[in-house]
């Protein structure tokens, strides 16, 4: 039955196309009426051709939709697997870049749907050019979405919310699906970060996205402070589900720390015991096999491990960290009692070259940087063996929170992060970690944290203790409380 609406597909998308052109020399009043004009357009010929189409929807099929790197988006990835516990077939429609998590490979109930990354033209004003990429990527979109098995329910992260948003919603419309918004973020704000937010593609993407946003029937976000914007400034009402770590996160043994390393100093010199020896002996720069047990220790005199993970993009200012590196190398240069140090950054992204070509520079006696990509199930295990997090993620809107946070705390890891405006929602400055703001006041950290390792006795091991006696949610227990009850309402 889903083929019969594809004739409809260049209507729609032509006519949402023009409204983007067009808002460059209209009015905004002009802009919304055509806008408005297309939807209705859309509608009306999309309703009479699938109409049919919604008495067949099944209660248990559910997509997930993220316009993004499958792997590199672990609450979607998440919220599948939750759907699956639950009973419902969930297909999962994304960018196959990176590994999933087993949990999602592995899972009978999840069917991945790859769609690919649309590039556009090459040649041509940079407007037309950013057109005809939302006009390919509408179009790949709304035929993946009508191919699929019908849903009760398309849960759509956002952002990037252009141009998924107004297709996903006219797809629900025409399939008699419950549209579901996951605000982790806007997607205007990011795109002002290169920009500048007065920018017209800027402005007329906050418009589309807080017109096009009050269509959901349901909306999840990531913090309080999120959910009061959306209700105050677009009357969008929102129900706040926080990042909470799955139980795969969790505080490593020191036998799993022991293998990651050995896998780990194959590729990354920072991780191998210096001078090297025999190879049967099993030592890394942080563990070892003891002979006689056949088990891990920590070698005597180890460095700390020192852990940040990044999607290297204009909201990190990663220039903040390498900064405090340099102090922490100048304190033990002028004779302060301080371990050596190993800096482990992880992650994939545009600006990881550029800070690679700064670190190359640099020229450090007591402090190692290395910049891995980790499989999915080793990054777990690494948070878990790290000494100390430290996290520079700048919200674009100061309403969401860094999941890498979330993960380090469900892995019982002290943080130091920067500070914006909601972070109070996660870091309990002096209970859970520390919070700063310029290289100067975290390098004063490191300092102060790490004048005791690895004595049990310091602050850092504070730090830890409060992180196990808090007894924080995990996910599966959240999206239970959360998700749930929204599901079972509208049955």
């Amino acid at each position: 039955m889903a083929d019969r609406g594809y004739l409809t597909v260049p209507v729609l998308v032509l006519l949402l196309a023009a409204g983007f052109v067009c808002g460059y020399s209209l009015t905004r009043t002009g802009l919304v009426w055509l806008v408005l004009l297309a939807v209705a357009l859309a509608f009306l010929w999309l309703r009479a051709r699938l109409g049919s189409q919604a008495s067949n929807a099944s209660s248990l099929n559910v997509c997930v939709l993220v316009l993004g790197d499958i792997g590199r988006s672990p609450r979607m990835q998440y919220h599948s697997v939750s759907f699956g516990k639950h009973g419902y077939s969930v297909t999962l429609v994304g960018f196959l870049g990176t590994k999933p998590h087993n949990a999602v490979l592995d899972n009978e109930k999840i069917k991945i749907v790859p769609i690919s990354e649309v590039q556009g033209l090459t040649v041509g004003p940079a407007i037309f050019r950013y057109v005809a990429k939302v006009i390919l990527q509408s179009l790949q979109l709304f035929y993946v979405l009508q191919k699929i098995d019908l849903p009760s329910y398309v849960l759509m992260q956002n952002p990037p919310g252009l141009p998924s948003i107004a297709v996903t919603w006219a797809v629900c419309v025409v399939r008699g699906s419950k549209f579901v918004i996951d605000w982790h973020n806007y997607g205007y704000t990011i795109m002002g970060l290169t920009h500048g937010e007065k920018h017209p593609i800027v402005q007329i993407a906050k418009w589309y996205e807080k017109f096009f946003g009050r269509f959901s029937n349901h909306n999840l976000c990531v913090t309080n402070a999120m959910k009061e914007d959306l209700q105050k400034n677009w009357s969008i009402k929102a129900t706040t589900l926080y990042d909470n770590p799955p139980s795969i996160f969790k505080e490593a043994v020191l036998d799993d720390q022991h293998r990651l390393y050995m896998k780990l100093a194959k590729d990354y010199s920072p991780f191998r015991r210096e001078p090297v020896g025999d190879p049967a002996e099993e030592r890394t720069a942080f563990t070892e096999l003891d002979p006689s047990t056949r088990t891990a220790k920590h070698v005597t005199h180890r460095p700390a491990l020192l852990l940040s993970s990044t999607s290297w993009t204009e909201d990190e200012d990663f220039s903040i960290l390498l900064k405090a590196l340099e102090d922490y190398e100048q304190f033990i240069n002028n004779g302060a009692t301080l371990p050596s140090l190993v800096c482990v950054i992880t992650g994939r992204g545009p600006l990881k070259e550029y800070y690679k070509t700064q670190i190359n520079k640099m020229h450090f006696k007591h402090v190692q940087i290395c910049t891995p990509w980790l499989e999915a199930e080793d990054y777990p295990v690494l948070l878990g063996s790290a000494d100390l997090g430290v996290c520079l993620h700048k919200s674009s809107s100061g309403l969401d929170l860094p999941m890498k946070v979330v993960d380090m705390f469900g892995c019982c890891l002290p943080v130091c992060a920067i500070h914006f405006k909601c972070l109070h929602e996660l870091v309990k400055h002096e209970v859970n970690g520390l919070i700063f703001k310029d290289s100067q006041e975290l390098a004063e950290q490191l300092k102060t944290l790490l004048a005791d390792f690895p004595s049990t006795h310091g602050k850092l091991s504070t730090f830890r203790r409060n992180l196990r006696e808090s007894r924080q949610l995990r996910w599966d227990e959240s999206w239970d409380q959360t998700v749930l009850p929204l599901l079972t309402a509208d049955t």
